[in-house]
């Protein structure tokens, strides 16, 4: 299609709107209630570009379009031939226009629900020669007007995209934009890519997209639209993970994930804290952002078919429904990497489906008996009944593609050398951390997050050797591979243990809630999840040197719950709650320290510490960042306290939190213990001696973040 062409129909469309500048950009929805509604149609317009013309490849964002895809049909019934998508090739800026304009601007009416979604590069351009002002832009696959005039490009400005977006005679428009505008200076080590491009400093835009700008400029009435951004600063950057079998954009995974799991009652800022969480998880610092006016974003409908979370989808069927092959992107990342085989699902229709293969986020499943008088359908729903996880998970260290080949070499060799620890290629295999040199100083050595993040007190002196810079982190890697086997316990989604935490802070009179996690599940979708504070939009809060803490954990079922709490300090120590109870020695009045289990009766709230002399723990300097795994299980942690009893503390350190002195041996007896709860059933106890087997019925997980500074 002409631009010509393009711009006389697409203003015939806008020319009955107009504009009011008080409302530039004013939400009154969210991305739940937007998409949750009852209407005659839900339309979509999906955007992923990993092949460009000149720029570097990217990995993830046809994944993205596959996440939110399959999201919106099987999670708020969109049907499939009401999404668009244009990916690669198809992704030039002339076809993103005449598809918003024939998909769009040609059926949307007013009770229709809108989603756009881009995945690919950005970047920064100036209008024009004659300007200094850069403008947010998104790259099509076509970069340039001309191939000969690299100083002209075809971009589609962010500013066009809103308004654009908000020209559409409805309310309920949602945008994702899994992208980033501004490149950093330096580039980390890290496996996944990101997805800013640097401009040319003498390139400008194109004159008929500025002529196109101001058409849309000109008119006078514009709709409020939701817009999710992957990130909240023009100095941070979108990035890209490798996970098991592919590639995705942190953002897009975080949210779809997050959004696979929970109910509609929830406000959308509450949502974008889990899913900033989440990419924190995976060592990204990035947080999303939320353009959303002064108006309050609420979550009051209900999904258009049904009102439960789920782990995924039946998307295929075999078998005359026999088996099938399940959508699995409602399972958290690091949950997925280590999903074993018998691990089930439950479907909608009652039936229990055996896992049987897995590649990617697609599954293969087994009706558990031979015969059924329910065949499985497509687009049932699947939430997780059994979790099966192999005994024997490695940490996986990425070795940096810019480390010379001698590096390499001596670095495999002295990483093989220890036990649990396994060398990788970075960019071609899921990695946990990345072995690599400081960007800033090469001749340093040290650990970073596989989203590039530095981890904390890795970096070594100058000149050290490769071989004595794995050894001096090899007292560091047992923490960390304890930290990752205990997080692969977090169930917030699939939970069926009614199970409310909060994190607080005691300084005042009343505590303060900075963080609040509860089973999603159990929920009663009636009642709206708020965020607490401004503090709970930010994936890791900030709690003040000097102040006290303490977690407030409801148990809101019929019976009682048995409680640990571990954790990971400045990625380097590994730490646990240590319930010692002082008992009185028989026929003496000396006392004696012991370990006790902290239970939590049916339907009763308990503090951590319970020691009614101290009031909360105390936050020491300096600075750290720190995470806590709160879980729950339905019987005592006897093999856990057995092995955190080797730790020796004085008597009047009562119910600290300390470090641990065998990280290893305690997450493997966490994973025993929350075994032993499960009692697996005979028809799978056979895989028993490589499997931890665990029922979502009797376990809850948890995950509290938060830096102390």
């Amino acid at each position: 299609m002409k631009r010509r062409t393009f711009l006389q129909r697409i203003g015939s469309i806008l020319a009955v709107l107009g504009l009011t500048e008080a409302e530039w950009l004013t939400v009154n929805d969210s991305y739940y209630q937007a998409l949750a509604q009852t209407t005659p149609r839900k339309l979509a317009l999906l955007i992923g570009i990993n092949q460009y013309r000149k720029s570097p490849s990217l990995s993830g964002c046809l994944t993205d379009v596959e996440l939110q895809k399959e999201l919106l049909i099987h999670r708020f019934g969109f049907l499939a031939a009401n999404i668009l998508t244009l990916t690669d090739e198809q992704a030039s800026r002339e076809f993103i226009e005449a598809a918003f304009l024939d998909h769009f601007g040609k059926q949307v009416k007013s009770d229709d629900v809108v989603v756009f979604h881009f995945s690919g590069y950005g970047t920064r351009i100036k209008l024009n020669e004659s300007e200094d002002t850069l403008q947010n832009a998104l790259v099509p696959t076509n970069e340039n007007l001309e191939i000969q005039d690299d100083k002209i490009a075809t971009y589609l400005l962010e500013e066009t995209l809103l308004l654009l977006l908000r020209s559409l005679p409805t309310e309920r428009v949602t945008a994702v934009l899994d992208t980033s505008y501004d490149a950093p200076k330096a580039i980390q080590p890290t496996g996944g890519r990101i997805r800013t491009r640097q401009e040319l400093p003498t390139a400008h835009l194109a004159t008929a997209e500025i002529e196109f700008l101001q058409q849309l400029k000109t008119k006078t009435l514009f709709n409020p639209a939701v817009i999710l951004s992957a990130t909240s600063d023009p100095k941070q950057v979108a990035k890209e993970g490798l996970f098991s079998g592919f590639s995705a954009g942190l953002f897009t995974y975080a949210l779809t994930q997050y959004l696979w799991e929970t109910t509609p009652a929830t406000t959308l800022q509450f949502s974008l804290s889990h899913v900033d969480s989440a990419m924190s998880k995976l060592g990204s610092k990035q947080q999303s952002s939320l353009v959303n006016g002064k108006k309050a974003l609420t979550c009051e409908s209900l999904l258009l078919d049904q009102n439960i979370g789920a782990e995924g989808a039946i998307i295929a069927t075999e078998e005359d429904g026999k088996t099938a092959q399940i959508w699995l992107g409602g399972l958290p990342p690091q949950v997925l990497e280590n999903y074993g085989v018998n691990s089930r699902f439950t479907a909608v229709n009652g039936e229990q489906l055996i896992l049987r293969s897995r590649t990617g986020l697609t599954a293969k499943a087994q009706i558990s008996a031979g015969e059924t008088a329910n065949p499985l359908q497509v687009g049932q729903l699947v939430q997780e009944a059994i979790r099966v996880l192999p005994r024997n998970i490695s940490l996986n260290i990425a070795l940096d593609s810019r480390l010379e080949r001698i590096e390499r070499v001596d670095a495999t060799s002295a990483f093989a050398a220890m036990a649990s620890m396994v060398s990788v290629v970075t960019g071609e295999q899921p990695a946990d951390y990345v072995f690599a040199k400081l960007p800033q100083n090469p001749s340093r050595y040290a650990l970073f997050a596989p989203a590039g993040q530095l981890i904390t007190n890795s970096a070594g002196e100058v000149g050290e050797a490769v071989k004595v810079a794995v050894t001096r982190l090899g007292a560091k890697l047992p923490h960390l591979l304890a930290a990752k086997l205990w997080r692969l316990t977090e169930n917030e989604g699939s939970s069926r243990l009614p199970i409310k935490g909060s994190l607080e802070i005691v300084n005042g009179i009343s505590p303060k809630v900075i963080l609040q996690r509860e089973t999603l599940r159990t929920l009663d979708p009636k009642i709206i999840k708020k965020p607490l504070s401004t503090q709970s939009f930010l994936s890791t809060p900030s709690i003040p040197i000097g102040s006290r803490i303490q977690y407030r954990i409801q148990n809101k079922g019929d019976r009682s719950v048995y409680l640990m709490l571990l954790g990971l300090k400045n990625h380097r120590t590994a730490i646990a709650f240590y319930p010692w109870q002082t008992v009185e020695e028989p026929n003496t009045s000396e006392t004696k320290p012991l370990l006790q289990q902290v239970m939590i009766p049916a339907g009763e709230t308990i503090t951590l510490p319970q020691n009614s002399g101290t009031s909360g723990w105390t936050i020491s300097g300096p600075a750290y960042e720190c995470e806590h795994q709160l879980i729950l299980s339905i019987a005592p942690f006897t093999t856990t306290l057995k092995a955190l009893e080797t730790a020796k503390y004085p008597t009047g350190d009562q119910q600290p939190i300390g470090a641990l002195v065998n990280p290893g041996e305690i997450a493997q007896a966490i994973l025993q213990d929350l075994h032993n709860a499960s009692i697996p059933t005979a028809e799978i106890s056979a895989t028993a001696n490589d499997a931890h087997i665990l029922n979502v019925n009797h376990w809850a997980s948890f995950n509290f973040s938060f830096l102390a500074n």
